[in-house]
């Protein structure tokens, strides 16, 4: 059996996220009862392959500080569940409407509008009642207020003052384009691609008994993160590969979407994403202890392809 320093970075990749598709699927509901139906639907869309990038960062982040006991795994199942909500309902006719994700049919398609439309719901009520079992694996009440905290970031960094915030302002902008500035369009990729990423390392770290400075850096280091992660995901809207993506590009422009890439172009665009990694990278290897594989996860996501 190799070990992880004979290993590759795609290795150890690889490994890690078969990892959290186990955990993953030991959280999932079952597909049984009258209510079986939205549950296939929930299950295909968390199933659907995709990084797990979230659930990963999380992990990471919980090792980096020291932590090494269970009551992570119900957090990463609960954001995994609540970023495939987020996908569901922005693949709809209503939002995005978009038939392929990760390279297979999206839950509309599949299931209908209506069905697609509970299994986000389901997802996303799901999130909770999986991140609620965190509380069965502590055994001190600073245990128990760490889950407590924990649960305080699922619930902003996914509401009104994070993601659906700024769902809300990408639906506007969508529908004021001649209002649509650089500001608000730093709004939407703070709100709705890097408070999940913040949410997930604030976890990792919240989890693992970081302190308030450290869980305060986290959360810069992931917005920087975020927001490079969705500059990133415009520029490959216009450049990409269709079957390295495994999803339609172009769908910006065929949607008359304004974004960083529309206003700066591809060149300074890219210029931000390099100094947004950079920043993120200076945060990660400040801290006493480093960890070299989340460094490097960083810089292939920001840097990713698809």
């Amino acid at each position: 059996m190799k070990t992880v320093n004979c290993m590759s970075f795609d290795d150890i990749l690889k490994e890690k996220t078969e990892q959290i598709e186990a955990v993953l699927k030991t959280f999932l509901p079952k597909e049984e009862g009258f209510q079986k139906t939205v549950v296939e639907a929930m299950n295909y869309s968390v199933l659907s392959g995709g990084k797990r990038l979230r659930p990963m960062l999380m992990a990471e982040t919980f090792s980096m500080f020291g932590g090494h006991e269970e009551p992570i795994e119900p957090f990463m199942a609960a954001l995994e569940m609540i970023h495939s909500y987020s996908l569901v309902h922005d693949d709809l006719p209503a939002m995005d409407n978009d038939e392929f994700r990760r390279g297979r049919k999206t839950t509309h398609v599949v299931y209908g509008e209506g069905m697609a439309v509970l299994a986000g719901d389901g997802l996303l009520n799901y999130a909770y009642e999986t991140a609620s079992l965190a509380f069965e694996k502590a055994g001190t009440l600073e245990e128990y207020q760490r889950i407590a905290q924990a649960l305080c970031i699922l619930g902003k960094k996914s509401g009104i003052y994070g993601m659906v915030g700024g769902q809300c302002a990408d639906i506007e902008a969508e529908e004021k384009q001649e209002d649509v500035t650089e500001e608000m369009i730093l709004f939407i990729h703070e709100h709705k691609t890097a408070a999940l990423i913040q949410c997930a390392m604030m976890i990792g770290a919240i989890l693992a008994g970081a302190d308030r400075e450290q869980v305060a850096a986290i959360e810069k280091c992931a917005l920087s993160i975020g927001i490079a992660f969705q500059i990133q995901d415009d520029i490959l809207d216009i450049t990409g590969n269709q079957e390295v993506l495994g999803k339609p590009i172009g769908s910006d422009e065929k949607n008359n979407k304004i974004t960083y890439v529309t206003i700066h172009g591809v060149e300074k665009s890219a210029k931000t994403v390099a100094d947004l990694s950079r920043e993120a990278i200076r945060i990660l290897t400040s801290f006493p202890k480093r960890n070299l594989f989340l460094e490097k996860l960083v810089e292939q996501l920001i840097y990713r392809e698809k």
